[in-house]
């Protein structure tokens, strides 16, 4: 009978003593649970026996009851991984590790990402559980460290190297004699020569094997380095046994050497490669500002940016980068956010007016303050969702994975078939030629490129589409967004720009400077719009000496003198101002959507103008482009029908949805849904979080802030619409490139396996061939960087 254990778990989502008391109530009836719930600590002190219920259970019953558990996040650099099966291992392990709630273990960036509850396990247990299995982890480094324990990898790797095809260039060359009958030196040939070559290769440079191999069987599983220590280990014993005892020895020395140098040749080539794929991020962070020009004592000096607080005021010159993210306070610029929105057209900053860190200063000086410094700028932000997608695994890699955590074992297994069928059957008792078949049958087979095929696609597609200002926030979503069967656009700030514009005016200037001096004293956006409209065209404005507004008619106000009646018809019938037959246009402008207002002055109808949120420069291309990808697009707004079918028309869009409230906006998507379409959801990332979260793919249009990326799956900095359509084709490049990948895997192992072991593929051809194969795959993964979209 075990003693009881106790555990302290934070819980998320308690509004009131009710909720705690919910949650105590429902663990106490669990068999063995005592439990006290603290609303004011947001803390459960839990004793559990746990012979009758475990942690996972409790955790569920607390989840079930709509609230959460707390848990932490911690990203590892894993060290001694070789192959797919390696990853598998851990990331198997490490998820039924009690306290952990979920484990990715990436090859291709050689991490770890693990969530887990700090108060069942902490990070040094799970590092502990690694270094059992045979392999080492940390806390993962900066980025300039981990940059630097790359290169010195790298370097290692090269010796390595070096050293071994100097070593093994002399017995290779005792190969062509074999095959093309060429002239060598004697001693080339001479069996203990070939001994003193083959022996520091096998047991130096390629100790690395053996060691992988026994901490993997120590651990009752394999890996590539068992496969390659008993593939290289049976040709050079074999070759000792026969230099020892036989008269005319059949020596393999040549070709233990030549499989070690070449799977060493093509792992250098592949890390090599790997890091590459890894740009994206470098490119990021490249465009940080290392120093910024902060204001103290009256005084402009130069500091470090890592010195910048909020609240700091900054001075940007001409040409300089924005230090951080802020609100410019003084002067006036164009600002060239390309880099992060991916707009290549200045964007105009006056006072208050938002920039983003990072960003270039074309033209203006300004004075900025800081409102946001450090990781919590849009790029540090942006940099932060680029990672985590690059370590994340999309549902096409779960077969791979499966079949890479039984592969060495089936590959050893039909290895021994091999050899007991050439030794019986095609070649009896003829134990050279049974041990070359089988030495190929365990040299080509390598789960390397099918543990690669996903990740490296992966990364370089979010790197690439991050460039270009789409942001995935993860390899699922990746992947699911190439099966989107329709998209549905919020409308206000999506597809159109969110601020009203003037778009007609009939009347006299004089009309119109009267017109906004009386809108002036208005907060309503619609006279925001009049008197913007007014202002650029540097009329004189004056102030209204009283003013009325009259909800959903209009207002009233008297101006230098001059009564001013703006609104619609009822309100100017009320006011007994006499029509004419102009106000026909009024109901031309009513059906394109716009909203119509007459103006009276003193009593007579002087003129007429309408007000419109207009859609965006890029919205009837991007919708366009859309439906050329054959997806249903589908218009929701909370505007009138009129209004909404209107805007609807001028984008191109048929299927409308108006009238729907915010509450009701998920509804909607659901019912889209419920049709067998995969929907995507484009809105603001904010008042549209519900339907982006219930939608198969959230897309946020965003400059780039947390809300919008914390709401949605893809985000589009920028607010671009342009990108959208872009965004799929990523997705479609992307996933088209892991499919190739994946193919070129199987199909290489499919093939490779039979070929050696009819006797076909020579071992140190073998050798080659599963060397050259993950670099392959991490070579087809690169191109992706040169696609055009």
């Amino acid at each position: 009978m075990s003693d009881n254990e106790k555990i302290t778990l934070g819980i998320t989502g308690m509004t009131c003593a009710a909720c705690s008391n919910r949650i105590e109530k429902v663990l106490n009836k669990m068999d063995g649970v005592e439990a006290q719930v603290n609303v004011t600590t947001e803390k459960a002190s839990v004793s559990y026996n746990p012979d009758h219920t475990q942690i996972d259970d409790i955790q569920a019953k607390i989840e079930k009851l709509g609230y959460g558990v707390e848990t932490e996040r911690v990203d590892l650099d894993v060290f001694g991984m070789t192959c797919a099966a390696c990853s598998n291992r851990i990331e198997k392990v490490l998820n039924k590790q009690t306290g952990i709630t979920q484990a990715t273990v990436n090859l291709a960036t050689e991490s770890a990402t693990v969530e887990y509850n700090p108060s069942i396990i902490e990070e040094a247990d799970m590092i502990h559980r690694i270094q059992k299995l045979g392999y080492d982890a940390k806390r993962k480094a900066e980025r300039e460290q981990q940059a630097s324990k790359k290169e010195q990898q790298l370097k290692k790797m090269k010796w390595k190297l070096v050293s071994s095809a100097i070593l093994t260039l002399p017995l290779f060359a005792t190969m062509l004699v074999h095959l093309f009958q060429i002239s060598i030196p004697a001693i080339f040939m001479n069996p203990w020569f070939q001994f003193a070559l083959a022996t520091p290769v096998q047991f130096i440079i390629g100790w690395q094997f053996y060691v992988g191999a026994y901490k993997n069987l120590r651990n009752k599983t394999a890996n590539m380095d068992v496969l390659v220590a008993l593939g290289t280990s049976a040709a050079y014993f074999y070759s000792v046994y026969e230099m020892l005892f036989a008269n005319m020895p059949h020596l393999y020395f040549e070709t233990s050497a030549v499989i070690i140098t070449l799977i060493l040749f093509g792992k250098y080539l592949e890390v090599a490669a790997k890091s590459k794929t890894t740009m994206a991020i470098s490119k990021l962070l490249h465009l940080q500002a290392k120093e910024a020009r902060v204001v103290r004592d009256d005084e402009e000096i130069m500091i470090p940016i890592e010195q910048v607080v909020v609240g700091d005021y900054l001075v940007v010159k001409p040409g300089e980068k924005i230090p951080v993210d802020g609100i410019v306070k003084k002067g006036q610029t164009s600002i060239d956010e390309s880099m992060i929105t991916g707009e290549s057209i200045p964007i105009e900053k006056g006072v208050e007016d938002a920039v983003i860190g990072s960003t270039i200063n074309k033209n203006g000086s300004i004075t900025m303050k800081a409102t946001k410094v450090g990781k919590d700028t849009a790029l540090a932000s942006i940099i932060k969702v680029v990672e985590e997608a690059q370590g994340s695994k999309a549902p096409i890699q779960r077969l791979a994975d499966v079949i890479s955590g039984y592969f060495v074992q089936i590959v050893v297994g039909i290895a021994l078939v091999t050899f007991l069928i050439w030794v019986i059957f095609v070649s009896p008792g003829n134990i050279e030629a049974s041990l070359v078949a089988t030495i190929a049958v365990l040299v080509i087979a390598c789960p390397c490129a099918l543990g690669l095929a996903t990740p490296t696609s992966i990364m370089v597609g979010t790197g690439k589409a991050a460039e270009s200002g789409i942001l995935f926030k993860g390899g699922e979503h990746l992947e699911r967004t190439h099966k989107l069967d329709a998209i549905i656009f919020d409308k206000t700030g999506t597809l159109t720009k969110g601020k009203p514009e003037v778009t007609d005016f009939i009347g006299e200037n004089d009309v119109l400077a009267l017109l906004a001096s009386a809108e002036k004293a208005s907060e309503h956006p619609l006279a925001e719009a009049i008197v913007s409209y007014a202002e650029r065209k540097q009329l004189p404005l004056a102030k209204a000496t009283s003013f009325e507004a009259i909800p959903g008619h209009g207002i009233v106000a008297l101006v230098d003198g001059k009564e001013m009646v703006v609104g619609n018809r009822k309100l100017l019938k009320d006011k007994q101002i006499e029509l004419n037959e102009q106000v026909e246009m009024l109901g031309k402008w009513e059906a394109q959507g716009k909203t119509a207002m007459l103006v009276a002055v003193d009593g007579q109808l002087s003129g007429m103008i309408a007000v419109q949120d207009t859609i965006k420069p890029s919205a009837v291309e991007a919708i366009t482009q859309l439906k050329a990808q054959n997806l249903q697009v589908i218009m929701l707004t909370g505007d009138n029908k009129t209004t909404a079918e209107a805007i609807a028309k001028q984008v191109g869009i048929n299927q409308v949805y108006a009238e729907v409230l915010p509450e009701q906006k998920a509804d909607k998507v659901k019912e889209v849904q419920l049709q067998g379409k995969t929907v995507a959801m484009v809105g603001d990332g904010i008042n549209d979080a519900p339907a982006l979260a219930l939608a198969d793919i959230g897309i946020a249009i965003d400059t780039g802030t947390e809300v919008a990326i914390e709401a949605s799956d893809v985000t589009i900095l920028g607010g671009e619409l342009l990108l959208i359509p872009k965004a799929i084709k990523w997705s479609h490049a992307t996933i088209r490139n892991i499919r190739q990948n994946l193919f070129w895997a199987f199909a290489y192992n499919s093939a490779g396996i039979p070929i050696a072991a009819a006797g076909l593929l020579a071992p140190w051809i073998a050798g080659a061939a599963m060397a050259f194969s993950s670099v392959s795959v991490v070579t087809n993964s690169l191109r992706l960087k040169r696609v055009k979209i």
